[in-house]
């Protein structure tokens, strides 16, 4: 699986990159077809509170998820977005016991 981090308009250190490969990996193991998952981190300069954004685009053989989350921190945002994911992964899944049930 190839996991590529990019942060807009600053500069991501090893220990939140690092947190973040963890967590996508870990997701991964729910599911083993990840092919790839694309990770863009933000900075939003109208919103004082929540204002770090994480979006995560996953591939899996055939299929593609996507979810954003903004938080306080990098760490709550991308929590927040491989939860939306790990939901996304659990529904597409069951739908496919489903269909190969029938």
């Amino acid at each position: 699986m190839n996991i590529n981090i990019e942060s807009i308009n600053f500069k991501a250190d090893s220990k939140l990159k690092d947190f973040i490969t963890e967590r996508i990996e870990k997701l991964s193991n729910l599911h083993d077809g990840v092919l790839n998952s694309d990770v863009i981190l933000k900075i939003d300069k109208n919103d004082k509170n929540e204002n770090k954004t994480t979006e995560i685009k996953m591939i899996i053989k055939g299929e593609e998820f996507f979810a954003k989350k903004q938080s306080k921190t990098f760490e709550g945002s991308t929590d927040n977005t491989i939860e939306a994911l790990r939901r996304q992964l659990k529904k597409y899944k069951g739908k496919m016991e489903n269909k190969h049930r029938k």
